[in-house]
């Protein structure tokens, strides 16, 4: 058999899949940023750095400019990466982790995986150089969610595409999983005011705005917290969650640094400190 068949076959049925993945996850995106202009929780124009509305357009558009920079890195390099991990793993796995049971273990296993790659952007100095970029955003809502440096972005790729090796994670679970942490992290930058009735108890299973609002809180040792993406329980096995509560109009940002220029996100994690 050719070698390159197994890697061809699955990056046509990667592209199916990726069409699904792209509609879904635009339509949640749009019905977040609506929902969270129709039910805010606070006020963009609020915090101590967004005085104006040109200010906050001004917000929105490095944080889709990044993202359109990413989504051009995609289909080049991070997509043929995770196929070319998962097409060549160890091929270990056996036939009873499979089926919904095997999705479900895949997703928790790399939920947990990209809860210590998280952690490991806030700890390690060099990664947090790239994650920094994502934690200027000096106020939160769906857009903070697709806000990130293309050197973080590649980085988590190789580093993912390590695991699914190791693991011989499927491409569907990669694509599943993905598909639902951008969903989750649309939903817990979001802006959207959720009655209290409903955020506890679903802060109990799912990582929620009122949990990750204190992340991004421009207090470091906040910053340095609730580091779960999908599943809030990691941050608790594994003490990392904040005790501090959100707040209406709470300063968003990293403490003592202001946002930059598009340009300047940038170039930051390559300039002298």
């Amino acid at each position: 058999m050719n070698p390159e068949q197994p890697y061809n076959g699955a990056m046509d049925q990667i592209d199916s899949l990726l069409e699904y993945k792209t509609l879904w996850i635009a339509g949640v995106a749009i019905a977040f940023l609506a929902l969270e202009r129709v039910f805010p929780n606070a006020r963009p124009l609020a915090g101590a750095h967004l005085k104006t509305l040109a200010q906050n357009a001004w917000r929105l558009a490095k944080n889709f400019g990044l993202l359109l920079l990413n989504a051009g890195l995609s289909p080049v390099l991070v997509i043929p990466i995770s196929a070319l991990a998962a097409t060549h793993a160890l091929g270990w796995r056996p036939d009873w982790w499979s089926g919904g049971v095997g999705l479900m273990a895949d997703i928790i296993i790399l939920d947990c995986w990209i809860y210590w790659w998280h952690r490991a952007n806030h700890e390690i100095p060099f990664l947090w150089r790239f994650h920094e970029v994502h934690h200027l955003d000096e106020f939160l809502d769906a857009s903070s969610a697709v806000r990130f440096h293309f050197g973080e972005v590649v980085m988590s790729a190789l580093v993912r595409a390590a695991v699914i090796w190791l693991l011989d994670i499927p491409l569907l679970s990669v694509v599943v999983f993905e598909t639902c942490v951008l969903t989750m992290a649309l939903f817990h930058h979001s802006n959207v005011a959720l009655p209290r009735w409903l955020e506890k108890p679903l802060s109990k299973v799912l990582v929620t705005p009122s949990i990750h609002w204190v992340h991004h809180h421009a207090i470091r040792s906040d910053t340095d917290s609730n580091y779960a993406n999908i599943l809030s329980i990691w941050d608790i096995v594994f003490a990392s969650r904040s005790a501090t509560n959100r707040w209406k109009d709470m300063p968003i940002g990293v403490e003592r640094r202001h946002d930059e220029s598009f340009f300047g996100l940038l170039t930051r994690p390559f300039r002298n400190r």
